[in-house]
């Protein structure tokens, strides 16, 4: 599959920026309907005449080209007229949550140099030195000027700047990604050849306008003469709400974030459905569909820095043993390289950053030149000129039928007793025990300076699972170091607005509900202080009986440090071998109850000798 050239056959680009063909689907089919939220229903033509009246306005603000205008919608219809008002304007667009932290949302718009926000007329939102225009939920404007009734704006180019959304930065400063018309229509003629989208597709809206997914949502079908229909706030989270949703509303095509779809497909559905495309991305996908799910499922890819998707795949149906499903093949246009840290090609099958080139990298990020070129580099493996490769600081491996396996984030890997482990590996193990429904693991600091793995685990109905049940599954699929020390059960994953899971949300391990064996608590005293020794090696709050010592973290460095505590605090010498043979702290302590009573039947049966005296040996001594 491949594209022509981006501004082949279109003198100026300004034909081919994807509001121009909006425009030229309301005056093809005005009737037709674009837009459905609870708000109501907007027409191609209604919608059409309100993004022109938002358009109108920020023009007689004097914004065009190059400026920044934010965004401040939770979602909704208003959210989409306000989104093509913008781009019709000719100036880019900058979502920002409404519900967001104050001081993020204010940094935000001053970082990109904002001087209009456009929001629901209830939204929270601090003022500032910005201009605020305000809509209702139908996406007409309140209070505006009465001449602002159309736009008149310069046609817009290819090379302009179509929206910036801002992701988190490691050094604490959120970036702002710029992407250009190029860029949004790289992605929305991808996506309607790859998936057919035709005027009588229904497709679901459900992403917050702030996460780029809603960029995919939204254009792709508009463009298309498609109808949009918004997700309504209640069922989002609800797997089975959803499925009705979908169902009710007669959805064709839609996406919807990881951990929400892993749950859709292992729900009922009907012999036959109008939906025909569920696509996933945001997270890790660990689950494949069952046979017979009536329709198909993909998995996508894609950094915000290269419009949304890179790679894309259709998901077997009942998997392949072993392994998780792989984020598919490079969409047309783009480029993936798996390279090494001197930024060599990996051959297949070797793990290595993944770098991604091709028409959709974006423009670099607003206001940080520096970090731009350290991110975006010129292409060495392309012939175009001002080519760039991005890199994604994901890791990855291609297969050999040009797939490319996904292997987490470069920074999320930890080193446990001397190896490299990806926490999604134990992850994908853990998630094929029938009594988990999805799983996340992530690393924990011990007192030794090492790291270990905790699990927090969501679980099947009605089952609870002891870990010495999930150790034993696991050891049968994973070395003994990547098994998880603690697992901590909840009601379900938290999701941050992107759809990933919220690190900042999970609960301190010891402040969790965590999985026990039978015996919560030792039984005798001598087992109460060995589980006592054990658990203030392996940092952590306490273990049972039967608790295995290297299942919690323990290693060989660490037994030693066991055995010389049990000489110091029980005054027996205990070989090394015993506690890799007897690694509970029921085992040792009655290893350790043996040594102690041999060694006091030895006392009484052999005193030692300065206490014995034969009779009458005092009166012999000279």
């Amino acid at each position: 599959m491949t594209w022509p050239s981006m501004t082949e056959g279109e003198p100026g680009g300004d034909g081919a920026c994807v509001h121009r063909l909006i425009e030229a689907q309301a005056a093809a089919r005005p009737g037709a309907v674009a837009v459905v939220g609870l708000e109501g229903v907007l027409s191609y033509a209604e919608l059409e005449q309100r993004a022109a009246h938002v358009a109108g306005q920020l023009i007689s603000l004097g914004l065009g080209r190059e400026d920044v205008v934010g965004l401040a919608f939770r979602s909704g219809v208003a959210a989409v007229v306000a989104a093509l008002g913008v781009l019709k304007a000719g100036a880019a667009s900058l979502p920002i949550d409404p519900d967001g932290p104050p001081d993020r949302t204010t940094g935000v718009l001053a970082d990109a140099s904002a001087r209009v926000v456009i929001c629901a007329d209830d939204a929270p939102l601090a003022p500032g030195p910005w201009r605020m225009v305000r809509m209702n939920g139908g996406g007409e404007l309140v209070h505006a000027a009465p001449s602002a009734t159309r736009a008149n704006a310069a046609g817009s180019s290819l090379d302009d700047l179509a929206y910036v959304i801002y992701t988190s930065g490691s050094t604490g400063r959120p970036k702002g990604v710029q992407a250009t018309h190029a860029n949004l229509l790289h992605l929305v003629r991808w996506h309607q050849q790859a998936f057919a989208v035709t005027p009588a597709d229904c497709a679901s809206q459900m992403a917050s306008l702030s996460f780029d997914a809603a960029v995919w949502e939204i254009w792709p079908y508009l463009a298309a003469g498609a109808s949009l229909h918004i997700v309504d706030p209640g069922v989002r989270a609800n797997p089975s709400a959803l499925r009705d949703w979908l169902l009710a509303h007669r959805i064709t095509i839609g996406f919807v974030p990881t951990m929400i779809a892993e749950r859709l497909i292992e729900l009922s559905w009907p012999e036959r459905t109008d939906l025909r495309v569920l696509l996933t991305g945001a997270d890790t996908l660990r689950h494949y569909p069952p046979a017979g799910l009536p329709f198909v499922l993909v998995n996508n890819y894609g950094p915000t820095e290269c419009t949304v998707v890179a790679t894309s795949g259709r998901v077997p149906e009942g998997g392949v043993p072993d392994r998780p499903p792989t984020i598919g093949r490079a969409i047309s246009g783009a480029r993936i390289h798996i390279l090494d840290e001197h930024r060599r090609p990996l051959p297949t099958g070797t793990g290595g950053e993944i770098w991604i080139g091709g028409a959709g990298v974006a423009r670099g990020y607003l206001g940080q030149p520096e970090l731009t070129a350290q991110r975006f580099i010129p292409d060495p493996f392309s012939d175009r000129p001002g080519a760039r490769l991005y890199a994604t600081g994901d890791r990855g491996r291609l297969l050999p039928d040009g797939e490319v396996a996904f292997l987490g984030r470069a920074d999320d890997q930890v080193k446990v007793r001397g190896y490299r482990v990806e926490p999604g590996e134990v992850a994908f193990a853990l998630d094929r025990h029938p009594a988990i429904v999805t799983s996340f693991v992530t690393a924990r600091e011990a007192s030794s300076g090492d790291a270990g793995l905790m699990a927090y685990v969501v679980l099947a109905d009605g089952i609870r699972p002891t870990p010495s049940d999930l150790h034993a599954f696991l050891s049968e699929r994973l070395p003994i170091f990547m098994l998880p020390a603690r697992f901590v059960v909840m009601p379900s994953l938290p999701l941050n607005p992107n759809g990933k899971v919220d690190r900042a949300a999970l609960p301190a391990p010891e402040t969790g509900d965590i999985l026990r064996d039978e015996d919560p608590a030792a039984g005798s005293v001598l087992e109460g202080q060995v589980a006592a020794l054990l658990a203030e090696l392996l940092a952590v709050d306490r273990i049972g009986s039967h608790d295995n010592f290297f299942h919690l973290g323990g290693h060989s460095l660490l037994a030693a440090q066991v055995i010389a505590h049990v000489s110091d605090r029980f005054g027996v010498e205990l070989p090394l071998r015993t506690i890799f043979d007897h690694p509970t702290a029921g085992q040792l302590a009655a290893e350790i109850e043996g040594l102690v009573l041999a060694k006091i039947g030895a006392m009484r049966e052999d005193p030692p000798a300065a206490t014995i005296a034969a009779p009458g040996a005092e009166e012999a001594r000279p």
